[in-house]
């Protein structure tokens, strides 16, 4: 049994892979690790309790189950554990772990991976994802202890609460409570909206609505309920799993709408004329917000496969921007290191200065209503209005599913000696492999060949000036990928 960290933790099939018994050996790992003097040295964490432990988990099936499963082998091990009482959002998961000042905490989530997935995110004290060398150190006391056939300490569940070893608890309190020094909501309360959230079945499930009581902003939620199988689709706020959402706009649900994936740290929205917003839009916007209506300043930091307007702006407001390969987990070092204004990837994950080093749907759903309330404008004359700005910039994402592992050194390799002087009669300035390749053309275009962290996949990424451009980029990244 091997169970290796990707980008983002670890997922698997359930019963296939992500079996309780595996769970539970992973879980005797973490808490190896965990116990060691030196968990939080790369992170320089030294304020924190090495004995309490934070567990978190979706509504995926059988979330709550492999929650208690992991409590119960790290209260075995002399952890004190905080169990949240019902499927929360990670974000509030993590800040708990910051806000209790845990050693580190697990979130049983396999995010927006399809519904026969499950998995595990391991939290790191400062309330992000821990890092890659935290990750290794329990991939090696898994190893260690599978070669020594020493199977998972276990302790029966009611002598563990009896004991004071797991305790129940609701990370929202909190996290609300902190969330309310990021957003405005006296802005919010002076432009009341009507809008639509769809929390896709996921453990953001009420949360925005919960916290816009006493707003006067009318909230029409939709796939909130209770549902394992998320509806037959994957729970991740990308337009073609969103049919529910432009259904709910278009009976007049809400002049816009706001999206969670499966465990509420990424985002999505879409107009009140049903057309998709993208989180690199949603990225754009916030950082013109928050440096022009707030005055803020500070690093922009992004991955690799984000808008370039992101770079625009940051030239225009003289803010250093970064780029990093793709994986919240980069983004998290630079908020670790300086002072990060906005940071974010494709895929919906963004956090911002002030925050935990995480994405957060939550947060941004709230600050996209903050950001339409004070403007007085729809989101789809915001959205206008930035194009007009620092665009035009339209993008576009193919996912290549693999019959076979691929190298993603060979590949990287091959694609950076035969790279082409032009693609579509624009010529290729820039070529770089920070992760996967990238070829930048002179019109600031883009095209990116990248293996998945996560699935067996590979992903096509483009963005250009309109979407015939976007097209061909794909199509040509397709072929060569393919080669």
């Amino acid at each position: 049994m091997t169970i290796q960290f990707g980008t983002d933790g670890w997922r698997a099939v359930i019963a296939e892979t992500f079996t309780f018994e595996n769970l539970r050996l992973l879980a005797q790992g973490i808490a190896d690790a965990a116990a060691a003097p030196d968990w939080g040295d790369g992170a320089g964490q030294t304020d924190f309790d090495p004995r309490l432990m934070v567990v978190g988990f979706d509504t995926r099936f059988l979330s709550d189950r492999f929650a208690t499963e992991v409590a119960r082998v790290l209260a075995a091990n002399g952890l004190t554990v905080l169990l949240t009482h019902a499927d929360a959002p990670t974000p509030a998961v993590s800040f708990a772990v910051r806000h209790h000042r845990a050693a580190g905490g697990v979130m049983i989530t396999a995010s927006h991976n399809a519904p026969r997935y499950n998995g595990v995110k391991l939290k790191a004290a400062f309330g992000g994802s821990a890092l890659n060398e935290q990750c290794r150190r329990v991939e090696v006391y898994l190893a260690d202890n599978e070669a020594r056939a020493r199977g998972p300490n276990l302790m029966d569940y009611d002598k563990a609460v009896s004991a004071g070893l797991i305790k129940r608890f609701n990370p929202m309190p909190a996290y609300y409570d902190h969330l309310r020094t990021l957003v405005n909501f006296d802005v919010i309360a002076g432009n009341p909206q009507r809008l639509v959230v769809d929390s896709m079945y996921g453990s953001g499930r009420g949360a925005i609505k919960g916290i816009l009581q006493g707003t006067g902003s009318e909230v029409f939620e939709i796939r909130g309920e209770m549902n394992p199988g998320f509806g037959g689709v994957h729970p991740e706020p990308i337009a073609k799993y969103l049919g529910a959402t432009v259904g709910a706009i278009a009976a007049g649900h809400g002049a816009f709408a706001v999206i969670t994936d499966g465990d509420a740290d990424r985002t999505g929205a879409m107009d009140g004329r049903g057309q998709f917003v993208d989180p690199h839009r949603i990225m754009a916007l916030t950082l013109q917000y928050l440096v022009e209506k707030r005055g803020w300043t500070g690093a922009a930091v992004k991955t690799v496969s984000t808008t370039r307007m992101i770079n625009r702006l940051a030239a225009r407001y003289d803010l250093p921007c970064y780029e990093t390969p793709v994986g919240f987990n980069h983004i998290a070092d630079h908020m670790l290191a300086q002072t990060v204004l906005i940071g974010g990837e494709e895929s919906g994950g963004i956090s911002i200065k002030g925050h935990i080093p995480e994405g957060d749907g939550v947060l941004f759903g709230l600050l996209l209503l903050e950001m339409v309330a004070a403007s007085g404008a729809t989101l789809e004359e915001m959205v206008g209005d930035l194009l007009r700005a620092v665009g035009p910039a339209h993008y576009a994402r193919k996912d290549l599913r693999l019959a076979r592992p691929i190298s993603k050194k060979d590949m990287v390799r091959r694609l950076t000696e035969n790279a082409p002087g032009q693609i579509g009669g624009l010529t290729v300035v820039k070529v770089e492999s920070l992760d996967g390749v990238k070829y930048v053309l002179d019109d600031d275009s883009w095209l990116l060949i990248r293996p998945s962290g996560t699935e067996p996949v590979l992903r096509v990424y483009a963005e250009a000036r309109d979407e015939a451009a976007v097209a061909a980029l794909l199509g040509y990244g397709q072929t060569v990928a393919a080669g």
